[in-house]
């Protein structure tokens, strides 16, 4: 009984997010003020990028399919779905090719003719053999048919500087030189203009097992060889930067490198019911959910923490805070490869991703790039696959709904959440950011991870007044809920009209474990 009547009220409130009837009960109001006149802060739309890996199906049977597949259609082996669904997501960025990935993979084994590249075999996921059929020139056509400016993530853990310096001449030079011919050669005549380069990846760990003393001195080192071949925008260098909360890293990273070699500084943080026994993706107990809330909510606590490392050197913020990965990650799904990392998506992911991306808006002035871990297939993906079909995940129109805050003005806001309590575990449940765009559009998005109750919004704006507001919603009746291949459609944005305009105040109502994105005019 007890459980039918949770079970009607959970129904309630969902059918109420789509206004067919008020909410009354259950509510609670918290008060928000946001400070139009304050708005200075541009919110990177690279923010909002993205991470495809040499890992599982995430690259062959996700991106690529292989230009001879008449099944699938593609354009050179890359699936056109994926490419659409993708320019609707307005991917800024994308990473490639790891990850671990990256520090065994050398770059000139994946390009000329498919038949005559070497093979490799994957020692970090799954002990697969690689066979270089996805190399260079299919990645950066790729992301000019996406709209996405590659970041390319340089082998430091067992390449050389001499690779890396080439990589960068075959890529970015217009001259003559050997690369730049050989580039041509391989059927590509004007360079790509790569901006964005990653030194090496969690040095730490996977890409050597480095101290931060000896990985500084590495970084100085491939920095000085990485020559601006393309002479029109200067090489965006990214220094593989902190596991979580090891601060110590990025303090001898922003004490031991000149700071006119460094552009970015890295952070990785996942988040997880425990990391040495991370749950299932679409069985969990409210304790379980509560618990991964509570580690994806640290990332305010890291970015905070990591930004005031950095601002005791760098006060003017030029360089900037890279979370180049990020996300959810749980066991993978039963009767899969371990070493291939896929899982489903449910709504827990949603509001992991909603929450988040608040976290990095309201950080604009130094958070300036992330990417989530990862597209297709692995960990927190946007989209998964299964032969022919494709689905979009509840993260994917999270990221869909959120991206009118690309490149718009963060809009400061001031307010105290309540608290979601469950267990011993206490988490804020109202997660909020807001920014004008350059038409002049006010956005506002809010997440409510609170899984039982309603809770009310009110939102007063120092010194403007608006005419309308409107909304979207993703909302489901389970906070398991999740797209399938036979129900690709079950989460998905709907209308929201529970927000009401008065002068220079709106009151939302917010569904239980919901995110809403209001518009106002």
């Amino acid at each position: 009984m007890i459980k039918t009547i949770a079970r009607y009220l959970r129904l309630t409130v969902l059918a109420a997010a789509s206004g067919s009837f008020a909410l009354t009960a259950n509510a609670q109001q918290t008060v928000v003020t946001l400070k139009p006149g304050e708005a200075k802060t541009q919110i990177s739309k690279n923010i909002y990028g993205h991470f495809a890996e040499h890992l599982g199906h995430c690259i062959y049977g996700g991106f690529y399919v292989g230009d001879s597949n008449k099944v699938i259609p593609n354009t050179n082996g890359v699936r056109n779905d994926i490419i659409d669904a993708l320019k609707k997501l307005k991917v800024p960025n994308l990473r490639w090719p790891g990850g671990c990935f990256a520090d065994t993979y050398h770059w000139k084994d994946g390009v000329g003719p498919r038949p005559k590249r070497p093979t490799m075999v994957n020692t970090w996921w799954g002990g697969v053999t690689e066979d270089n059929s996805f190399g260079t020139h299919d990645f950066l056509d790729m992301c000019e048919r996406i709209g996405a400016e590659p970041y390319l993530s340089a082998n430091v853990g067992s390449g050389t500087v001499k690779e890396l310096s080439e990589w960068i001449q075959y890529v970015n030079f217009n001259g003559v030189s050997p690369m730049s011919n050989w580039r041509r050669e391989n059927g590509r005549e004007k360079p790509w203009d790569v901006h964005f380069w990653g030194v090496g990846n969690e040095a730490w760990g996977c890409g050597g097992n480095m101290t931060p003393e000896y990985y500084a001195n590495e970084y100085r080192k491939y920095a000085t060889f990485m020559t601006d071949w393309s002479n029109t925008s200067k090489l965006f260098r990214i220094a593989s930067g902190a596991n979580g909360g090891d601060y110590h890293w990025t303090e001898v990273l922003m004490r031991d490198i000149p700071h006119d070699m460094l552009d970015g500084v890295a952070l990785h943080h996942y988040s997880s019911v425990n990391w040495d026994a991370k749950g299932s993706a679409t069985e969990f107990s409210e304790t379980e959910y509560a618990k991964t809330l509570k580690t994806a909510w640290r990332m305010e606590q890291l970015v905070t923490k990591h930004s005031a490392i950095m601002d005791k050197t760098d006060p003017d913020k030029k360089i900037a805070l890279v979370v180049d990965e990020w996300g959810g990650w749980y066991d993978v799904e039963p009767g899969t490869n371990p070493g291939f990392l896929f899982q489903q998506n449910t709504m827990r992911d949603a509001m992991i991703a909603g929450m988040t991306l608040n976290i990095f808006n309201n950080h604009a002035e130094r958070v300036r790039m992330a990417n989530l871990a990862q597209t297709i297939n692995v960990l927190q993906a946007v989209i998964l696959t299964e032969k022919e079909k494709m689905i979009l995940t509840p993260t994917y129109h999270v990221m869909e709904m959120y991206n009118v805050h690309q490149d718009a003005t963060l809009i400061p806001l001031a307010f105290k959440s309540p608290d979601y309590i469950y267990g011993n575990d206490t988490i804020p449940a109202i997660s909020i950011s807001a920014s004008k765009d350059k038409t002049g559009n006010t956005h506002i998005s809010l997440v409510n991870i609170d899984p039982s109750k309603t809770r009310e919004v009110s939102l007063s704006f120092d010194g403007a007044t608006f005419k309308q507001v409107s909304g979207r919603i993703l909302v489901s009746a389970k906070l398991q809920d999740h797209n399938t291949f036979e129900q690709p459609d079950k989460i998905k944005p709907a209308v929201f009209s529970n927000a009401v305009l008065k002068g220079s105040q709106v009151t939302v109502k917010l569904p239980a474990a919901s995110v809403v994105v209001l518009t106002l005019l």
